[in-house]
């Protein structure tokens, strides 16, 4: 028994390490979690002490048993899951499901994927930290108390389906009282007053310190502009510096790179992951800015080999997070040397992104001067202030600049030229423009992670997966907003005389925002009335504090269970048994041709409006649903009315009638049984039979367009065109095709042979490894296959371990 077995979570890090640890080492992926809470029934054991009830998902069988079978053999077995609290409980079921001896195994950490960390790890084993790992079980049952209890008072009280979870209604609560802010904001409107200067052949922009409330009071300070005298009052001039930003944590790479490179919080996360499993940065999930020694030294060469000495000003950073979890390093490249990396574009711009980050963090201070000059006016006691920027040595701007969500173009600060003071300035233009004031920012996902961060609600490994799943349940969008125009009024005065003149600007246009839904606004108001405990920001971030001391060891985690679920649960029963039902009602007015109440609420398939009560058996009333651009907060009474103008027949096709209606997926076109959805540009009050037709025409080029190449031997295996190119797809699973294959030229083996190859296991959803996949290499009917699966499920079922705690590990 000299086999060494190591053991990690995904077969990208598995081939990384193996590279590093050669003969004697073999190392196996578990392909994450091999354990999970029952899915029947809790999988808690409530009554006693909240017991867990841990089963293998049937998908992990022959994963548990070919990693028992060489855990048998080995002499060492090496878990080397993840540093933080997942990963220490990932190592933890691996060691009770596998029924591995103590003696012969050990458990190591590392927050690089790099040779020396390995072998660093491999010197210094350690066990199974149990507090780490009772802190996940806590939040994992917590979570799953919250969601099956508060889930089935949301069916009974709201809709079907509906779900519910700790920080995922708390996240949802942001959103919806933001956009409420929104909604009740009123905006004003007042005029700022801008003056072009002329100082020997330069022009000095200055702004009036005062604003004006009305156009005639704008007016009439222009006037007194008309003859007035300018003079330079004083001149002031400051040094400044700005200093660079500290490395990357989770939360501030998502944020960063939502603003610099567009990506959402998933796609940043499933990147850094990749950089991290091919050995590029350390750990991607971390609440530390703090640098290694190493790190700091690898920077040093780094800048001064490429900028000079002056550029380097070595830095520690102190967190300032709420509850930091371990002392894990800041998010850095693994080698600083290397400031690019091969690979694909997101990858490559993620990394170069850290790699500026990391650098500009052990670099200079900025420095500038600031010059303030004030303007005096002779004829007024207002006065205009100019100010100015000039950069006298870049430092670490050289590198890299952070971004921010809310950049304010229009007060940008320009260089001045040098100003005396009692020198005469002579106005070539004052200009009073009307400027509005603007309601709070709607978050995006990168404000949104800022936010919870801020109130201490999530860790860096919940950021990203709880902003995936409000939108996924349909509580929250983000989408790109058009806005509306607005007229703006403008005065200026010139050659002694003022004109005024009306223009026309667009306003209130949003990109990629997070709006809520009408579910997500109803449930939030329904969980506020009924569990105003459970959506508390500070409550919410008082269970992630007690999280924090149980991974320290401080407090016990059922008694931390018990504590909370009694309260909880004796709510979630008064709330069923007591509370109305919430549908968000709202009455609009009354029908003309009926006399009955119109009002909008949420259905069972989602906001409609109403004509009628529900409750009148003799008359049932009439239904129609909301368009998706609208909501039951604003709609009007003429915009629900023209609602049950649908469905309506635009004309005939082929002999067949097109019909025009909205469904719960937005307007379409129905046409012998084949719907088609209406583009944004088309309004289903108004479409033509012309444009009916070419929709129409459309979906079935498209659907021709769409099949590159089938297999009659199997026909669940399709080569296809897809939004991004040609795919593979077998039963539900996508595949991405390799560079360079013509997807024209592919056989069925080809095909097969792409699905099983272990690199395509863990790149996200499109690239999925499903064993029953292999199957058709037999050639057997497609049916066939199909009628085996259930019976390996069944299987695989009694395979299934159910345990609750083995051993006793430290």
């Amino acid at each position: 028994m000299s086999n060494n077995l190591v053991i990690v979570e995904s077969p990208a890090k598995a081939k990384t390490i193996e590279g590093f640890l050669g003969e004697g080492f073999t190392v196996k992926s578990s392909y994450g979690h091999v354990r999970d809470l029952a899915k029947k029934g809790f999988g808690v054991d409530i009554e006693n002490n909240f017991s867990p009830n841990y089963e293998i998902p049937p998908d992990k069988a022959k994963v548990v048993a070919e990693l028992k079978k060489l855990a048998k053999s080995a002499s060492t077995v090496w878990l080397a899951t993840d540093e933080d609290r997942e990963g220490e409980a990932i190592s933890w079921h691996l060691f009770e499901s596998l029924d591995l001896d103590e003696k012969r195994t050990k458990r190591i950490v590392f927050h690089e994927i790099t040779k020396t960390a390995i072998k660093n790890a491999i010197a210094t084993p350690r066990t199974i930290d149990k507090h780490l790992v009772d802190a996940q079980q806590a939040r994992r049952i917590l979570d799953r108390l919250v969601g099956f209890e508060l889930s089935p008072v949301l069916w009974k009280k709201v809709r079907p389906s509906l779900s519910a979870g700790r920080v995922q209604s708390v996240a949802v609560r942001l959103i919806v009282e933001r956009e409420r802010e929104v909604m009740n904001f009123k905006s004003t409107s007042s005029y700022k007053v801008v003056a072009n200067f002329l100082s020997g052949n330069s022009v000095v922009k200055a702004e009036l310190g005062t604003k004006f409330k009305t156009l005639d009071e704008a007016r009439a300070f222009l006037k007194k502009c008309a003859s007035a005298d300018f003079t330079i009052e004083n001149v002031e001039t400051k040094p400044s510096k700005k200093s660079p930003s500290a490395p990357f944590t989770t939360s501030t790479l998502q944020q960063e790179a939502s603003r610099k490179l567009g990506f959402s919080v998933a796609q940043t996360m499933v990147v850094a992951q990749r950089l991290y499993e091919s050995g590029n940065i350390t750990y991607m999930r971390t609440d530390s800015v703090n640098l290694s020694d190493t790190a700091i030294n690898q920077a040093k060469e780094a800048i001064t080999g490429n900028y000079g000495a002056r550029y380097l000003n070595i830095r520690q950073y102190k967190n300032k997070s709420k509850g930091a979890q371990e002392a894990h390093e800041a998010i850095r490249p693994t080698y600083i040397d290397k400031s690019t990396i091969s690979g694909d574009s997101a990858d490559r711009r993620l990394y170069e992104l850290i790699w500026k980050r990391t650098i500009a963090s052990q670099m200079s201070d900025a420095e500038l001067e600031k010059t303030t000059a004030t303007i005096s006016i002779s004829s007024t006691t207002e006065k205009f202030v100019a100010q100015g920027e000039v950069l006298k040595f870049d430092g670490f701007l050289k590198v890299y600049m952070e971004s921010t969500d809310d950049e304010d173009e229009e007060n940008q600060e320009g260089m001045l030229p040098p100003m005396k003071i009692g020198e005469k300035l002579k106005a070539n233009d004052i200009t009073a423009t009307e400027r509005f004031t603007h309601h709070p920012a709607r978050f995006t996902e990168a404000s949104l992670v800022k936010k919870l961060e801020e109130l201490g609600i999530g860790r860096p490994s919940t950021y990203a997966p709880t902003i995936s799943t409000i939108q996924k349940r349909e509580y929250v969008v983000k989408e790109d907003r058009e806005g509306t125009q607005r007229n703006f009024n403008i005065a200026t005065l010139k050659n002694g005389s003022v004109t005024e003149e009306i223009k026309t600007e667009g306003t209130g246009a949003e990109k990629a925002k997070l709006f809520p839904t009408d579910i997500g606004m109803v449930v939030t108001d329904f969980l506020l009335a009924q569990f105003p405990q459970i959506m508390d920001f500070n409550f919410t971030a008082k269970v992630e504090e007690e999280f924090d001391e149980i991974a320290e060891g401080k407090i016990s985690w059922t008694k931390m269970l018990d504590a909370f679920y009694k309260p909880f649960h004796k709510n979630v029963i008064d709330t069923s048994e007591n509370s109305e039902r919430a549908s968000g009602e709202r009455l609009l007015g009354i029908d003309p041709e009926t006399g009955k109440n119109v009002i909008v609420r949420i259905g069972r398939f989602g906001p409609m409006a109403q004509i009628g009560d529900s409750n009148d058996e003799n008359n049932k009333p009439k239904f129609a649903a909301l368009r998706k651009d609208q909501r039951i907060d604003t709609i009007t009474f003429e915009e629900a009315m023209d609602l049950f103008k649908l469905p309506r027949t635009v004309g005939e096709f082929e002999g067949k009638e097109m019909v025009v209606a909205i469904g719960r997926f937005g307007p379409y076109i129905r046409h012998n049984s084949i719907f088609i959805s209406l583009k944004k540009e088309d309004d289903p009050m108004t479409i033509t039979s012309d444009r009916a037709i070419e929709l129409i025409k459309a979906k079935r080029q498209a659907e021709i367009d769409k099949y590159i190449k089938s297999f009659p031997e199997n026909p669940s295996v399709q080569v296809l065109n897809g939004r991004w190119g040609p795919y593979l797809a077998i039963d539900k699973n996508n595949y991405k095709l390799p560079k360079g294959t013509d997807p024209h030229q592919l056989t069925l083996e080809d095909c097969l042979a792409i699905a099983a190859d272990p690199k395509n296991a863990s790149k996200g959803n499109r690239f999925k490894k499903k064993e029953t996949v292999l199957a058709p290499k037999k050639a057997a009917p497609a049916k066939k296959v199909a009628k085996k699966a259930p019976a390996k499920k069944a299987a695989a079922k009694k395979t299934a371990v159910k345990k609750t705690a083995k051993k006793a590990v430290k």
